[in-house]
Formats: C-alpha cells, structure tokens, sequence
C-alpha cells in the first residue's frame, strides 16, 4: 500500500462532520513542518460551531506562489444501516476504498500534500513558493472558513499567483474534466402580499398566488444572457413555493416564493437584481424581496496554470482534458478574488454525498502524480524571467 493511500485512510478516518476537523489539519501540519512549512491555525466562529482553517506555506527563492486549497470536513453519512461498511472506518473493496469524503475530498488533500513531499524530496530547494488552504467549514455555512483566511491574506498583502482546488470534478475517468470557473448564486426570497378571504367570495379578498403567477411566468421565460465560450446562459429556477392555511376554503393572504439565478460572468449581482425588481415592478405587486448572493462568478481563461495541468493530465493519462464551468458553488469563489487563476481539480465524482462514497484505489497514485507534474510545470514558471 503507497503513501497516498494511507494519508487517504488516516484523513477517513477522523469523523469530522462539519464543522469539526477532528484533528485531521494537525495531521497535516505534522507532514508539512519538517518540509519547512510555516503552519498557522485560524479558528472563527461561535463556540457552538467552530470552525477551524490550516494555512500553511513554504517560501521559496521566488516570490511566485502556487496554494492548494481543500476542506476535511464532510457532510452527514445519512442512514447508517444503508453503507455497506461503517462511513469513518477505510474500507476496500473490488479495487474501491470507501469512506465518507473518500470522494469529496480526502483523496484530494492527502494526494497533494504527497505531491509537495515528493516534489520537495527531488527539487529541495525551489523557486517555487507553495501553501496549503484548508478549511472545516466547506460543506456547512461556508462563512467561517475560506472567505476569512482570504481576508487575512489579503490583509497581508499575501501574493497568490495559482491556486488548484481540490474539488470532484472528474466525471467518466480520472483527468476528463477541470473546472475553469463557476458561476455566481443568486437567491431571492419574494413575498407577495395579498388579502385573505373566503374562497367563496373572491371579490372580497386577493390573491396573491394569482397575482404572482405571471411575473413568475416571465421570470421564467427570461433570457437574461446567452452564457458564451465558458459559461452556459443564465437560469431562473424556482425552488420552493409556500402560501395559504392548509385548509381549502380560504385564500391566502401571502405567498413565499424562493428562486435562484445561476448567472455567467456576462451578468453582474445587481444588474439581475435590477432586472427583477422591474418585472415585479411592471406586474403591480406588493411585495417584499430579500436578496443572498451565494457566490460570485470566477473564470481562469486558458494560460498559465490551466496549461500547466493540463498538461500533466496528458502525460499522466494520455488524453486531453475539457475545461468546464458546471456544477455548484466551491470555495474557489472565494479565493479568486485574491488569486488571479483559480481551477478545480480531483477525482471522479459520482458517489459524492452518496451512500457508499467512494474512490478508485487505482486513480489514487495518478491524482497525486499529475498534482506533482503540476507543481514541476509551474516551478519552471516560477523560475523563469519576469
């Protein structure tokens, strides 16, 4: 059994729900300080849910700085009786090792920092600067985690050239598929008022489910862009509707309509909110409307760090790698505002979240190596003029 591996087994076995890291960071430190790296730990948070954030980072001769970026807290395992094995204890099986955040994502972290170690042992004194982002509070609220390093970083004026984020993002077979973006999340909670009244008599109330539905309807039909090279148009989905008293003989006297918008980088935040307010505007509702912005859009056009990887992808796997915005939110949202190229990287993603999560015990080994042909692609970078 390789290193990889074991790191893999060590890190599924801590049981750290969010938002408890349940010592899996120490863990880590222990490996990185005697590489040279400086670990720091940041806690945030009340003392119900703390959450706590490893940054660790070694310098190197040149002040160009690659970060990897992960989270070992995982999300809940569901019904016990339904794994096959127990969720917190490292199990193979037919060539898969199972374990909650076998997938998403302690393969990942434990593949990376077996990179650094491999990449340090051949190249022990680099240009190459290199830093570890780990947080516990990924999976949960995600306000407690990355985002506050990223403010402590930048508060520091800290140099961020490249971050590679460990995130699930191989679909089919290891190495098909980066992410090179994600789009932004927009949420709307809209209550449209109404008059409560009896159903026999319309003309003495209003409803408000019949009003809304046709702003609803044009919302819907919107098109707010037509998305372009990198990123699919943007979408209005309607998520949840709650409205009336639960009997049949009274019309409601409000209705809760919860909608999101996953836009592309061709909309802004507010443009869409702008937007909206002028259809509910045109449609003469009363209404409050209350917004969250999930995430902001990021996109690292091909270059330097999207080269770099998918390059070691190539020699790694023999095959080109695509290049997609799709999927969720991701801590990337956070770091791209203090790191100009930003992509996500990692094993394949199906049995996330799920019952029986797993990875391939074969795709273990070329995870870590094409972290590490990464690390040797971007050392020559770091190394070169300007």
């Amino acid at each position: 059994m390789n290193n990889t591996v074991r790191l893999v087994e060590q890190l599924i076995s801590r049981r750290s729900l969010t938002p408890d890291d349940a010592g899996c960071q120490a863990l880590l430190a222990q490996r990185l300080s005697p590489l040279g790296f400086g670990c720091e730990t940041i806690e945030s948070g009340p003392g119900d849910f703390r959450v706590t954030n490893l940054w660790a980072k070694r310098a190197g001769s040149s002040a160009r700085t690659v970060v990897f970026a992960g989270h070992t807290d995982v999300v809940p395992t569901g019904p016990l009786e339904q794994w096959s094995s127990n969720p917190f204890v490292p199990t193979h099986r037919d060539g898969r090792l199972y374990g909650r955040g076998a997938a998403d994502m302690k393969t990942s972290i434990a593949a990376f920092t077996v990179a650094v170690e491999e990449f340090l042992a051949a190249t022990p004194a680099p240009a190459l600067s290199m830093a570890l982002l780990i947080t516990s509070d990924e999976e949960g609220p995600s306000v407690d985690g990355t985002v506050v390093v990223c403010e402590r970083l930048k508060a520091r004026a800290e140099r961020l050239d490249w971050c590679i984020v460990g995130e699930p993002t191989s679909v089919e077979r290891l190495g098909d598929m980066i992410k090179n973006g994600r789009r932004g999340s927009l949420t709307g909670k809209l209550a449209v008022k109404g008059v409560q009244g009896h159903i026999a008599y319309p003309q003495l109330a209003r409803n408000p489910i019949h009003q809304a539905m046709p702003a609803l309807a044009e919302l819907a039909a919107t098109e707010w862009d037509r998305g372009n090279d990198f990123f699919p148009p943007t979408s209005f989905q309607v998520s949840n509707i709650h409205g009336g008293t639960g009997v049949g003989n009274v019309i409601p006297g409000e209705v809760v309509i919860d909608f999101n918008l996953r836009y592309s980088s061709d909309c802004t935040a507010q443009g869409l909110q702008e937007r909206v307010a002028q259809v509910l505007a045109r449609h003469g509702l009363e209404h409050t409307l209350a917004w969250t912005v999930g995430g902001l859009p990021f996109l690292t056009t091909p270059g330097e760090l999207v080269g770099a990887i998918q390059q070691a992808i190539q020699a790694e796997c023999g095959f080109v790698t695509a290049l997609s915005t799709t999927g969720g939110t991701s801590d990337g949202r956070f770091i791209s505002q203090i790191c100009p190229q930003v992509i996500e990287f990692g094993p394949v993603n199906a049995s996330i979240h799920k019952i029986d999560e797993h990875v391939a015990v074969a795709d273990i080994e070329p995870l870590k190596n094409i972290y590490r042909r990464t690390l040797e692609q971007l050392e020559q970078l770091a190394r070169s003029p300007g």
